[in-house]
């Protein structure tokens, strides 16, 4: 029994620090926060099961990504990839004219809580407040998350996308890839290759774009905020940049440019009536938007997470995804109501523990 607990304490001591990237890992794999989690769950359980057998040949990050990457491609074998609906047809020219219907069959791209992948300050600090993150977990957590990343890596094959991101988002030798995977250094290099002839490698530029600096980022949200609350269309369209998108999966409608946009903004009585309330999270290294909607019970129900790219300069939005997703609320620690009659707590946590 003492020797079952001690083994207990030596995995999650030394596998804790890795928890955080080995869960944005997954993610950027499957495309989604709930898969993500299982197969975080799947990757621990099996690395516990052969702990005993673990004989330090090769790293435990590295012995650890082998379980995780090989449990996201067996999980791949069976799933289809996860879009956006830019990534399906073209953009809507109409958006006075009702939405098509929802397509809840359709696997959609979800996003995932900055605070799951421990961005924020205090986020690795264990008991007593002692830091136990390795800087560099906390690197490869944050890493290649950005949701143009993550859409693009979608079209891939599934060993296509798992040497991508071991090489190009985590950094990694092509022999250590191919331990990981058991495959020659020559097959690394060949499925490198024909990733990246498929990839756009504005995708990979696009995961190094840097946030505006904060006071032109807090200034640009919270003019954002208001405006949305106040449902001044005019005003969020004077935040929004020429060519901006709107995606809203489950609608596999999206709009492009700040016409087409404000046109359709301007036809939704839920954002136009004013009976919104809007809390601040941030999701994927970009900050977002918990949408709630005041009903008939005067209740504010949740309704959609937004995450926003931002101009380079900080002086407008340049795309939303409004994902309307009600499971994604307790994954980022919300409520599904704010009750009635009261204003929203705007600090409330950003995601779950």
């Amino acid at each position: 029994m003492a020797d079952t607990v001690q083994r207990s304490e030596d995995f999650v001591r030394l596998t804790d620090p890795f928890r955080r990237e080995l869960l944005a890992h997954c993610y950027r794999m499957l495309g989604s926060v709930h898969d993500a989690e299982d197969l975080l769950q799947e990757t621990m359980l099996r690395a516990w099961n052969s702990f005993e057998r673990f004989e330090g040949r090769s790293s435990l990050r590295t012995w650890l990504y082998r379980i995780a990457t090989n449990a996201c491609l067996r999980a791949l074998e069976n799933r289809s990839r996860r879009p956006l609906p830019s990534g399906l047809g073209s953009a809507n020219g109409e958006p006075e004219r009702p939405l098509a219907r929802p397509l809840p069959e359709v696997p959609w791209l979800q996003p995932i809580p900055d605070a799951l992948l421990g961005v924020g300050s205090g986020s690795g600090s264990g008991p007593g407040g002692v830091d136990r993150t390795d800087p560099a977990s906390v690197v490869a957590s944050r890493a290649g998350v950005r949701l143009a990343l993550v859409a693009a890596l979608q079209h891939l094959p599934p060993r296509q996308r798992a040497v991508l991101i071991l090489r190009e988002v985590l950094d990694l030798r092509a022999a250590e890839v191919a331990e990981l995977l058991g495959v020659s250094v020559f097959a690394v290099n060949s499925l490198l290759q024909r990733a990246r002839t498929q990839i756009d490698r504005a995708a990979l530029a696009e995961d190094q774009v840097r946030e505006p600096s904060d006071p032109r980022r807090r200034a640009l949200l919270d003019s954002y905020t208001a405006a949305f609350e106040a449902g001044d269309v005019a005003a969020i369209s004077r935040l929004l940049t020429d060519d901006v998108v709107l995606e809203m999966p489950p609608h596999p409608d999206w709009f492009s440019g700040r016409d087409a946009v404000t046109r359709f903004l301007a036809t939704r009585t839920s954002i136009t009536s004013g009976r919104t309330a809007v809390l601040r999270t941030a999701a994927n290294g970009q900050p977002a938007l918990a949408t709630y909607h005041r009903e008939a019970d005067g209740v504010l129900h949740a309704h959609s997470i937004h995450v926003l790219t931002l101009s380079q300069d900080g002086t407008a939005v340049s795309r939303i995804n409004a994902f309307q997703d009600l499971s994604l609320f307790p994954v980022f620690g919300l409520e599904p109501s704010l009750g009635t009659g009261r204003e929203p707590d705007r600090t409330r946590p950003s995601a779950r523990r």
